[in-house]
């Protein structure tokens, strides 16, 4: 069976803390050798849908990461938008009614503000497909490795993303996985997966600032 290289959270200009744009992402994909990219930027689905329209060599998923009120929450294989601000539950009864599924991003980060926190996590896990164990953008590894341990000790598959807001950042970490059709079998092959790279390093937030601060000025979105 093939082996792919995906990347399950990537960000674009269509978020407001990435000037990236679309065009620029997808050759910076095809260049690195990805096969499957998630576009997940934050509260919108018109970046994923951009870039899924130029893709070339490689497959792209439609996804989102929700500013749920409970914390941020990642979507995958959407059709459609899921508002912002809703509680947990309902985010995630939201992505489960269009055939979703859900994923927890960076769930112990000391260095993220939205972060689902600990008492939302221990709620809402049991309705959670899968948890990112990896985050390339994480400032300490052991809060990759405490998202591990939560997760397989719940017998919930690991993700991993390079949550990359800049290209260079694309192509810096891949999960090798078997082949997929669906949601179903993606879950099924998420399960052997195996994760490959290194953290991207504190410099990086840098640019998410700068990218915040000059969408701010320009009043680009």
């Amino acid at each position: 069976m093939t082996r792919l290289r995906v990347d399950m959270h990537t960000h674009c200009e269509a978020s407001p803390d990435s000037l990236t744009p679309v065009r620029v992402q997808a050759a910076r994909i095809r260049e690195v050798g990805l096969d499957v990219v998630f576009a997940t930027d934050h509260d919108t689905i018109d970046g994923a849908l951009r870039l899924r329209e130029l893709a070339d060599g490689y497959r792209v998923i439609i996804g989102e990461e929700i500013s749920s009120a409970d914390g941020d929450i990642v979507a995958l294989f959407l059709e459609r938008v899921v508002a912002r601000g809703l509680s947990g539950e309902e985010t995630i009864a939201r992505i489960h009614d269009q055939g979703g599924l859900v994923c927890v991003p960076h769930p112990f980060s000391r260095n993220r503000n939205h972060r689902i926190r600990r008492a939302a996590l221990e709620r809402l896990w049991p309705t959670v497909d899968c948890i990112e164990t990896f985050n390339a953008r994480e400032a300490f590894r052991s809060d990759n490795e405490r998202a591990a341990r939560f997760a397989a000790e719940r017998g919930i598959p690991g993700a991993l993303g390079s949550d990359a807001h800049t290209p260079w950042e694309l192509g810096r970490v891949h999960l090798e996985m078997d082949d997929f059709n669906d949601p179903q079998t993606f879950i099924v092959s998420l399960r052997g997966g195996v994760q490959h790279g290194t953290l991207a390093g504190l410099g990086v937030h840098l640019h998410t600032r700068y990218a915040k601060i000059v969408k701010w000025l320009t009043g680009r979105p």
